[in-house]
């Protein structure tokens, strides 16, 4: 998304996405006016609020949620849609980096994300057209080499949901040429990722939280006895305040800003292609996503058109053309689609950690955060907002272990840290061009 349509900068409304415009009805919630005292404050109903606050409440406690726009206005309602396990790093970067007690810790718990959207699903009779199902697709044998080393390391963990496909078994899944291979994650899936956060926050509100939209934190007080966050007409004081704007944060906390950097993805929706040919785009109607470092990432949405995302602009803003950039990824893939028409095309931002490895910890002993999932926030999103949700709670064991890893600035520091990410994005994307 562009800067003018950052929500501090007064833009409030969705962006026009398909989903936005495909949306659930939800209704329109007033922002703060006046002062207040909360148990828990939440700042952000995205993935990350939305499932600390809703994790909480069933706990009992009285949580409130602070939005500087709308529910899901960002990352989560623009995203691909797509449940992927894991993280950004793999669990062999983790092991190397960080030792392989924490590599089986992370094992324990990557597919623990899509776990709890369909409880939340199930449980709370969320309507956001869930299918299971994702493929990893290999451009070359380098490709398939990594995704059968991914296979075995997994399966070395007790994970074996897991299967290699040849390039005729992944004709069968995805009718596209261009793939040598790929590798199918059947816990995988995908839903509508703006309708899964209206109805988490619905069941937020079911069990008694509360959401302010449009409602900017304008300043944050850590240091005080009990945190306190100045808003635009009001202020709350809490005993204990969770950051979770993620990518959208800003510079409203110094201590975070340098910790990540906010870049940005594309997606653009067909028309509608019919059920006989999207079935034939994609038989299985799984989601799909290619082993490149700068990947495409496409399914079919419910009423089938082609949801295709994909490209990186490090540092957060817009291409001047996002169907420009999109369409010829997307007719390389499926030449079939060449001269469809194009309805939808938007962009949003995530926020990248150098590690790519997503953080959690405290400022002070009473301000909590999670952000830098790095790509992977749909699932990572979910699982962080349980393990600060049973923090808060008492029970500090796996919060403890992700605040104990080491986080790494992005070399250069704020200034030169996107001329450097996109130095290292050239590299790798000629590997991938090169095969190796």
């Amino acid at each position: 998304m562009e800067r003018r349509d950052h929500a501090g900068n007064g833009v409030t409304a969705h962006t026009t996405s398909y989903y936005a415009a495909s949306t659930n009805p939800s209704p329109e919630r007033p922002p703060l006016n006046g002062d207040i005292t909360i148990d828990i404050l939440i700042v952000g109903a995205g993935y990350s609020g939305l499932s600390t606050g809703l994790h909480l409440v069933e706990r009992g406690y009285k949580v409130a949620i602070i939005e500087a726009a709308q529910v899901g206005w960002g990352a989560s309602g623009r995203n691909g849609g797509q449940i992927v396990n894991g993280l950004n790093a793999s669990l062999q970067t983790i092991g190397k980096r960080y030792g392989a007690d924490t590599a089986n810790f992370v094992a324990g718990l990557v597919q623990e994300g899509g776990e709890i959207i369909r409880e939340r699903i199930r449980t709370y009779a969320i309507e956001c057209d869930l299918k299971d199902g994702n493929i990893i697709t290999a451009y070359t044998g380098a490709h398939m080499r990594e995704l059968e080393d991914r296979l075995q390391l997994w399966a070395g963990y007790g994970i074996n949901n897991q299967e290699m496909l040849d390039r005729e078994q992944l004709r069968a899944q995805v009718n596209s040429n261009v793939y040598a291979g790929g590798l199918i994650d059947r816990s995988g899936g995908h839903m509508h990722p703006l309708n899964l956060a209206l109805g988490e926050a619905a069941a937020f509100e079911k069990l008694g939280g509360v959401i302010y939209e449009h409602t900017p934190a304008i300043h944050v007080d850590t240091k005080a006895a009990k945190p306190v966050v100045r808003t635009r007409d009001g202020s709350i004081i809490c005993n204990t305040l969770v950051l979770c704007g993620n990518a959208y944060l800003g510079h409203l906390v110094p201590a975070l800003t340098s910790r990540v950097m906010p870049v940005s993805t594309q997606v653009m929706a067909t028309e509608p292609l019919g059920e006989e040919r999207a079935q034939d785009l994609i038989p299985t109607d799984v989601c799909v996503e290619d082993a490149r470092y700068i990947l495409d990432y496409y399914r079919l949405s419910a009423d089938k058109r082609m949801l295709f995302g994909g490209g990186v602009v490090y540092g957060g803003t817009d291409p001047r053309n996002i169907k420009a950039k999109l369409l010829p990824n997307m007719n390389k893939v499926f030449p079939q689609l060449k001269g469809v028409k194009i309805d939808f095309a938007w962009s949003g931002n995530f926020a990248l950690s150098f590690s790519r490895v997503p953080q959690m910890g405290r400022i002070g002993n009473n301000t909590y955060f999670a952000h830098g999932y790095s790509g992977h926030g749909v699932t990572g999103s979910h699982t962080f907002g349980r393990i600060l949700a049973e923090a808060i709670n008492g029970d500090r064991s796996r919060f403890d272990v992700f605040e104990k890893v080491p986080w790494i600035p992005f070399p250069g520091g704020r200034m030169f840290r996107v001329p450097y990410s996109m130095a290292g994005s050239w590299w790798y994307a000629l590997r991938d061009r090169l095969g190796i």
